[in-house]
């Protein structure tokens, strides 16, 4: 499937624009994958299941490098996501595994910034927004979380998505 000098690529998008990006690629025969995730939303008198993109403001073009800075006359499309300078090139087999685990999982969810035991975590949203802790334990979606105050240790669990790992020094 890969010739000698074609890539896949990610591109930046508009935000909410990559549907839109990924129908005008089909237009112009370009080879790209959106990967779109099912989720349930619901709404005060129903719930729906939607196709929602996987990546926030991203499509992955496969196309020859002669061809790849054409991309950027797309509405849309912003930059190309770069390492180095140089648009990033994405491996067949990494595109590959995300059709494939897509295919087998239903809600799948795109997590930034790993969480693991002993990180410094900050609490996003609720009574204790903006709080620093220690993270001491995940169990499925919850974790529990450490945080000193008063000089005292106080222990909660909280919702693993309610969570994000911040740098140790700005606790």
């Amino acid at each position: 499937m890969k010739e000698n000098n074609t890539w896949w690529h990610a591109v930046y998008t508009k935000p909410r624009w990559e549907k839109k990006v990924a129908a005008q690629l089909e237009e112009k025969g370009i080879e790209f994958y959106c990967p779109l995730n099912k989720v349930v939303k619901q709404w005060s008198d129903r719930k729906k299941t939607v196709l929602e993109p996987l990546f926030k403001s991203y499509v992955f073009v496969h196309v020859p490098e002669d061809k790849k800075w054409e991309l950027l006359k797309i509405n849309g499309v912003l930059n190309y996501v770069t390492w180095l300078g140089k648009p990033a090139r994405i491996r067949e087999s990494e595109i590959a595994t995300i059709r494939k685990f897509l295919k087998e999982f239903d809600s799948v969810e795109v997590v930034e910034g790993l969480l693991e035991v002993n990180a410094t975590v900050k609490i996003k949203q609720g009574v204790l927004m903006n709080y620093h802790g220690i993270l001491l334990n995940i169990s499925g979606n919850r974790a529990s979380v450490k945080i000193e105050s008063m000089g005292l240790q106080l222990i909660t669990v909280i919702d693993k998505k309610n969570l994000e790992k911040v740098a140790a020094e700005r606790m």
